[in-house]
């Protein structure tokens, strides 16, 4: 098990809570020993924000539940569930050193608003920070009566830590275009802000440039499993739940976050979504920051991933920034400034640049990062004059079933 003092780091660098980057830690540990549990393993399909978080997106909002949609029927068992989850415990308290106490992982059975069986589980757990007191705790929810439209995909579970297995986490998921089709779906269904906030960063995404008919295809195909209607926008802004969403915004998001961005800026590129889902509008991709006088390592990105960057300027939270749309305060020469962020690239000789953008004056700007001396993210939204390249993810592709079946 990692030491506390990890946790700490982890938590400068995100500039988030050590109580929620040790969970997302936990998070970690849970799906490596369900993944190689032998019958988990290959039978549970990750989905929900926490996938988006742990396998597709850096800078993505932290979330505390583990959701799936389990292909066996009979694993909606209470006692299979309990004792599946002791030998999961073992697993990983014999690799990282993380306790689960089996009296404290309990399953609950029950029927969904669907007539049909699902379970949600909670697991107590030890951490790091080896709290005083009731241990903090990972909510799971199953479902069995999901409709997978598309394929599934293998992809890496993002585990930054220091103990990460040699031969990484990996765990069967939902794919993008499946994962925004079943977002889009739960917006209309419930309206919650967390939904609006994935539907507007999963949208905001680079891949989403050919993929509409798939995505649409999904949702059509979704929202008839649930017999519900195809979300627009006039539908949600109609539905009665559309003041209690701007109401909760802050309670619902704002601990997930180093800094929630204004709730407003997430309703009003929300049209923009329907418009290119529906094939009203093209969605256009915004040009390279130019290069200003430097002689750049074309070889080298960004890691996809956050990291403990172990410098002065908080890295990861400029990244979030960009990812969130929102200016920085910067200082830099013992000076502030106000940017977009937009870029990190790195010159020949192993300096790495933040390109970014003066806020009031329009003016591109390059600034090397071991000369940054403060960060801070501002609730100042912008819109992007050159392209976000601070928050790319792995490759994405997705193939349908066949007939659209669920699998």
């Amino acid at each position: 098990m990692i030491g506390r003092l990890e946790i700490l780091d982890f938590s400068r660098e995100f500039g988030l809570a050590p109580n929620i980057v040790e969970k997302d830690y936990l998070l970690g540990w849970i799906l490596a020993g369900i993944s190689n549990h032998g019958e988990l393993g290959s039978d549970w399909v990750f989905k929900g924000g926490t996938c988006l978080k742990k396998c597709y997106f850096e800078t993505y909002r932290f979330s505390e539940d583990l959701d799936f949609t389990i292909r066996k029927q009979d694993h909606c068992n209470q006692e299979f569930l309990a004792a599946a989850f002791k030998e999961i415990a073992d697993w990983i308290y014999e690799k990282s050193g993380v306790e689960i106490p089996r009296d404290l992982v309990h399953f609950e059975i029950y029927t969904n608003p669907r007539g049909k069986i699902s379970a949600q589980g909670r697991i107590s757990y030890r951490g790091p920070l080896l709290p005083r007191g009731d241990l903090p705790r990972v909510k799971l929810d199953l479902t069995n009566d999901e409709i997978l439209v598309l394929n599934t995909i293998s992809r890496e579970v993002h585990h930054p830590y220091s103990d990460r297995p040699e031969e990484g986490i990996h765990f069967l998921c939902y794919c993008f275009e499946e994962l925004f089709a079943e977002k889009v779906r739960a917006l209309a269904e419930r309206l919650r802000p967390r939904d609006l906030y994935d539907v507007i960063h999963l949208f905001r995404h680079n891949n989403l440039t050919q993929d509409r008919a798939l995505v649409r295809n999904t949702l059509e195909q979704k929202c008839k499993f649930k017999n519900i209607f195809i979300p627009t926008m006039e539908m949600l802004e109609k539905k009665p739940e559309r003041a209690e969403l701007e109401a909760e915004w802050e309670n619902m998001l704002g601990y997930q976050l180093p800094v929630l961005p204004p709730f407003e800026q997430f309703w009003i590129e929300l049209p923009a979504v329907f418009e290119w889902l529906y094939g009203a509008v093209e969605k256009v991709m915004p040009s390279r920051m130019p290069l200003m006088g430097m002689l750049v390592d074309e070889a080298w990105h960004p890691p996809a991933m956050p990291r403990a960057w172990h410098g002065t300027a908080p890295l990861e939270v400029i990244r979030f920034a960009a990812a969130n749309r929102l200016c920085v305060d910067l200082t830099y020469n013992v000076s502030h400034r106000l940017i977009e962020p937009y870029s990190l690239r790195r010159t020949r000789d192993g300096n790495l640049l933040l390109y970014a953008v003066k806020h009031n004056t329009g003016e591109d700007r390059s600034y090397r990062v071991d000369r940054i001396q403060g960060a801070n993210v501002t609730k100042v939204p912008f819109k992007p004059r050159y392209a976000v390249e601070l928050t790319a993810s792995g490759p994405i592709s997705a193939h349908l079933h066949s007939e659209g079946q669920p699998s």
